[in-house]
């Protein structure tokens, strides 16, 4: 397909790209023919770092750009941790902001004149960045912050990168299956799956994406858009 051919021999980042939406991402950029720039915690065939080390995030840029000479995609991808109130500490919460915000910042910037005409970058947020449970301060303050700085940045690098992000719903990347309240709270009638972000993060990178930049796109099967309430429509809410 079309979309696909353009991305023969480009250069994509992907970070936390060792697996889940990551790992996707990934996969269907090399399968179009790109190179793929992997940054993760975990071992992998490209560069092995820690996103919350600058010295990391400067050897790997310094190595993506010897290797290429330039980017054409960075996807900031990889996910913080998710902890908050009453366990997560003030280093952890730190380190979250760390991974999820300074870092696609940081890329950002030691990037910046690195990057080809047409190049593009997707923040992956969550629908965490509208709406939380108990316990994730720490995911849903950098989830946030990402979507933030995806129009901040959009702003400062007008005419040269567009900068969008994906705020995914319930992904599930462990190939499990989902029935009953599970599956119809979406009214897509499912949980989704990686490629269901992968392939808008691919359209997002593309020429048919020329006219986004600062947005915030969420792909969460209409979940966030159904009004659940108590005792309607068979659903209960019930704490332990």
């Amino acid at each position: 397909m079309s979309l696909m051919r353009e991305f023969a021999d480009k250069v994509a980042i992907v970070t936390g790209g060792v697996q889940g939406i990551g790992r996707c991402i990934a996969e269907m950029f090399a399968a179009a023919g790109a190179h793929v720039c992997l940054f993760d915690v975990q071992p992998n065939p490209y560069f092995v770092g820690d996103l919350a080390c600058e010295a990391d995030l400067r050897c790997f840029c310094d190595k993506v750009v010897a290797d290429y000479g330039r980017v054409d995609y960075l996807i900031n991808n990889a996910a913080p941790l998710f902890k908050g109130l009453p366990d997560c500490s003030w280093q952890e919460f730190n380190y979250a902001l760390q991974v999820g915000v300074a870092a696609p910042y940081m890329l950002t910037r030691l990037l910046m004149n690195h990057f080809s005409p047409g190049a593009a970058i997707v923040n992956i947020s969550s629908t965490r960045d509208r709406m939380s449970m108990p316990g994730t301060e720490c995911y849903s303050a950098a989830k946030g912050g990402i979507a933030a700085l995806t129009h901040a940045l959009a702003v400062s690098l007008a005419g040269r990168v567009r900068v969008n992000s994906v705020s995914p719903g319930w992904i599930e990347t462990q190939g499990a299956v989902y029935s009953g309240a599970d599956a119809a709270q979406h009214p897509a009638g499912r949980v989704g799956c990686p490629e269901d972000i992968a392939h808008m993060v691919l359209y997002l990178c593309s020429e048919h994406a020329a006219f986004i930049t600062g947005e915030n796109i969420c792909i969460d099967g209409g979940m966030t858009r159904q009004m659940i309430y108590h005792a309607e429509h068979g659903w209960r809410l019930e704490k332990g």
